[in-house]
């Protein structure tokens, strides 16, 4: 399987997990990792690494080299950080790669770009036409598997942004989500806006007029869908093979209490096979060698195992 991996944020440590994670499987036949960036980025990131020679790259010439300085958040790092994603997807789209991991990046860095840029679900999103909503966040680490209806906006929009039509999307693509990754009937928990899911409107209708609806839709559609029960209690049970959160701390707080850097981020509901690390780019110790890559490997790994 040929996995190209983006360098992210060349400015922080993406460009040394890619080549790291890369070299980890260089000896593994199945799965064939291109990295996906600006050259003279790997390359000087070979050299920092100690490395006799960098793996299989498409140089993208995404950056200025006056903005390269590891460590350093720069707009131009941001402006990169888009333009190897564009690459990215476009080689998949032509069917030279099978899927596509993305380093770390930074959303202030993008957006001082000039570039409105909430994180990689939209940015996949657009680039493949995927109506917005349509494609989503599923974090998954230790088989605790997690979509987002909404993600980086504040409450008070997400709130707004949430309807029975968006929670069915949700529902829907992290079922297709579940074939591809081997589980056909998947049970689904979905969580509820309030607490408690409200208590039948005591603690607030917002249950009542958008999660309720949308779960009996997706048991009309016969989906083995659960809820809306408070995202508590569904997880302390841990009955079901995935979760659909309403909110982004709902979702990424369990993940990452129980896999802080190790987690993997799925771009869910486009027609691409997309994923991410859920951790940032750590420019304290970007350009220093000290990087895990982890993340990357165990992302790498579960896109081949969904493929396979």
């Amino acid at each position: 399987m040929r996995i190209g991996i983006t360098l992210g944020d060349p400015n922080g440590i993406g460009p040394e997990i890619a080549i790291k994670a890369a070299r980890h499987f260089a000896r593994h036949g199945k799965i064939k990792p291109l990295l996906v960036g600006d050259g003279f980025v790997i390359e000087d990131t070979a050299n920092r690494l100690g490395l006799d020679a960098t793996p299989a790259f498409i140089d993208v010439p995404g950056l200025d080299p006056a903005g390269y300085a590891p460590g350093q958040l720069d707009p131009r790092a941001g402006k990169a950080t888009v333009a190897y994603a564009e690459a990215a997807v476009r080689l998949a789209r032509e069917g030279r790669i099978d899927a596509i991991v993305g380093c770390p990046h930074s959303e202030t860095a993008v957006n001082r770009a000039g570039i409105a840029f909430s994180g990689y679900p939209s940015l996949i999103a657009n680039l493949t036409g995927t109506p917005r909503g349509q494609s989503f966040m599923m974090l998954t680490a230790n088989g605790l598997r997690i979509t987002h209806a909404t993600l980086h906006e504040s409450v008070s929009q997400a709130l707004a942004h949430l309807s029975p039509d968006l929670v069915v999307a949700a529902g829907r693509a992290t079922v297709t989500t579940a074939r591809q990754l081997g589980i056909a009937a998947p049970r689904l928990g979905v969580f509820g806006i309030n607490p408690h899911a409200g208590e039948d409107g005591l603690f607030g209708d917002e249950d009542e007029r958008i999660t309720k609806p949308a779960v009996a839709r997706l048991k009309a559609e016969g989906i083995a869908a659960d809820g809306p029960v408070g995202a508590d209690l569904l997880l302390c049970q841990r009955q079901h093979d995935f979760y659909l959160a309403m909110f982004h701390d709902q979702g990424h707080i369990p993940i990452k209490l129980i896999s802080p850097l190790r987690a993997s981020a799925l771009t869910i509901g486009v027609p691409v096979l997309f994923a991410s690390v859920a951790h940032g780019c750590a420019f304290d110790i970007a350009g220093k060698g000290m990087a895990d890559a982890t993340g990357v490997i165990e992302t790498l790994a579960l896109l081949a195992g969904a493929y396979l």
